[in-house]
């Protein structure tokens, strides 16, 4: 029988079952079975990648849709994502993709990624949509390629991670966006999510900084009536300072109804200024509130004078007002952003549809 897919890294062999360690829930799979994400099942005593190259979306993206504003800001990513997800989000926006439990998609190779995403004109990859760490072999693949031709690469992810998904993503990822719901509040996870707690992702945040030089960026996706408590959120950011530092960029971002919770309605925008002003009040430097354009908070101000630096619309770097070194130019505070926007490139997004020609 030909097995779809590819085999596995991330695997091991425990109690005479499959023991899969991409991500944190540690299945472990008898002969013919699939893990929770839908995409990894153990054949003949070892571990397979179902969706080994095999694309289900694609897009190029403005790197701040991630969102990522502290990490080669004005860029243009080439999305990718694969089909199935390890956690069961009833909020998904992305649910037929994440939640589709079947191998589907454009068959490609790493280096046919890479080629379009060159084509498009992209500086780096992103791995969203659905949860990168589950197909974390193909990430890698297409990484180091992306890498060898200049592009770095980016993981939206939910951080239930492994000791050994950190390990592989620590040889190609440059830049990550830690993506809590609902604060990380216990009852909130095991409920809408599926997880027993959210320690695994704080595990991995610690991981990632003591392990990797992974550029971390926070969002919390606020939910309105079950996961917007203000306690959770101050106990969440206050961690995220104390082990991450101040100058983590967090975002609090809107939800809108979607999937199993279209009953409840977008998140008051009085209710996400509550989560940027404990933010500030527990010392954090850069606090954003994404989904709201032309809310003043989408911005970045100098921590040192309070000077607006980076002027943004959504998506857009609407103007840029810092010196050649990234600093205020009020107050020479340095600014702790990676890079800056493209010179030859508006600073406007492009939100580009991809064709895949693999002739």
């Amino acid at each position: 029988m030909e097995i779809p897919g590819k085999m596995a890294e991330l695997w091991t062999v425990e109690g005479g079952r499959v023991k899969c360690t991409a991500c944190a829930r540690y299945c472990r799979l008898s002969e013919g079975q699939v893990g929770l994400c839908g995409i990894r099942g153990a054949h003949g005593g070892e571990l397979y990648l179902y969706v080994y190259g095999r694309v289900i979306a694609s897009h190029v993206d403005p790197i701040e849709k991630k969102p990522v504003t502290h990490y080669m800001p004005g860029t243009k990513i080439f999305s990718i994502a694969t089909t199935g997800c390890n956690w069961l989000c009833q909020y998904c926006q992305n649910f037929d993709i994440s939640q589709r439990r079947k191998v589907e998609g454009i068959e490609v190779t790493p280096g046919q990624v890479v080629d379009h995403a060159v084509r498009y004109g992209s500086h780096g990859i992103a791995y969203t949509y659905n949860e990168p760490t589950i197909f974390m072999e193909f990430a890698r693949d297409v990484g180091l390629e992306a890498k060898r031709r200049g592009l770095f690469n980016v993981f939206v992810t939910n951080g239930y991670w492994t000791p050994e998904s950190v390990a592989m993503a620590g040889t190609f990822l440059d830049a990550a966006t830690v993506d809590f719901k609902g604060n990380g509040e216990k009852n909130f996870v095991r409920r809408y999510i599926g997880i027993p707690d959210a320690e695994p992702i704080f595990q991995t945040l610690l991981e990632l900084r003591d392990k990797t030089r992974i550029h971390i960026e926070i969002t919390d996706l606020v939910i309105p009536e079950i996961g917007d408590d203000l306690g959770a959120a101050r106990r969440l950011v206050r961690w995220v300072h104390d082990n991450l530092g101040p100058d983590t960029p967090i975002h609090f971002l809107r939800f809108h109804p979607d999937y199993k919770l279209m009953h409840l309605p977008w998140t008051p925008v009085e209710t996400l200024e509550a989560h940027w002003k404990i933010a500030k009040e527990e010392g954090m430097n850069y606090a954003y509130i994404g989904n709201v354009p032309g809310h003043p908070y989408e911005h970045t101000y100098c921590p040192g004078c309070g000077d607006r630096v980076v002027e943004r619309l959504g998506f857009d770097i609407i103007e840029w007002r810092l010196t050649p070194k990234n600093t205020c130019p009020n107050c020479d505070y340095k600014i702790a952003i990676v890079g800056k926007p493209p010179a030859k490139e508006s600073k406007k997004s492009r939100f580009i549809p991809v064709h895949w020609n693999l002739s």
